[in-house]
């Protein structure tokens, strides 16, 4: 009897033990990176540059972004990415209006390639949006504050 408490403690205390060495080898933490959304556009996507938009509604960023929104994005730096979780996150600096965020594959990937969104992004706020990239194109934007789609490329 006394046998059998001292081996069955014994696997127990191992396995704990193995579990706690073991933890920290598999729980990568997710990167985090920042947004900053202003009115029109995300200003890190945009090599830093505040362009100095002003909008009081969501028509105000398509009328402007059907201007410029193309010729950004081909100045705009594509995000490059190793596969592996990470953590966006998105404040709304100074839009008047609330604000979500979409990033999602590009094109047809959009169907096989891992997505995550949200809204809910008032005036001052900020907030987390997790997601697992696989190997693969994608773009990301607000569709509330009517951003281009600036492009991240997943390889590695």
């Amino acid at each position: 009897m006394k046998l059998s408490f001292h081996i069955t403690s014994a696997l127990g205390l191992l396995f704990v033990g193995m579990m706690a060495t073991a933890h920290p080898v598999y729980a990568a933490s997710p990167m985090v990176i920042k947004f900053s959304q202003i009115p029109c556009q995300f200003i890190e996507s945009e090599n830093g540059i505040d362009h100095g938009f002003q909008t009081a509604r969501k028509s105000d960023c398509e009328a402007i972004n059907a201007k410029s929104g193309d010729q950004r994005v081909s100045a705009a730096k594509v995000l490059k990415l190793k596969p592996g979780k990470y953590i966006f996150r998105v404040a709304n600096k100074n839009v008047p209006y609330p604000l979500g965020f979409w990033l999602r594959g590009q094109g047809l990937s959009r169907l096989t390639l891992p997505s995550v969104s949200g809204g809910g992004l008032v005036i001052g706020a900020t907030k987390d949006y997790s997601i697992e990239l696989k190997a693969g194109d994608y773009v990301y934007s607000c569709p509330l504050n009517s951003t281009p789609d600036y492009r991240i490329k997943v390889e590695g």
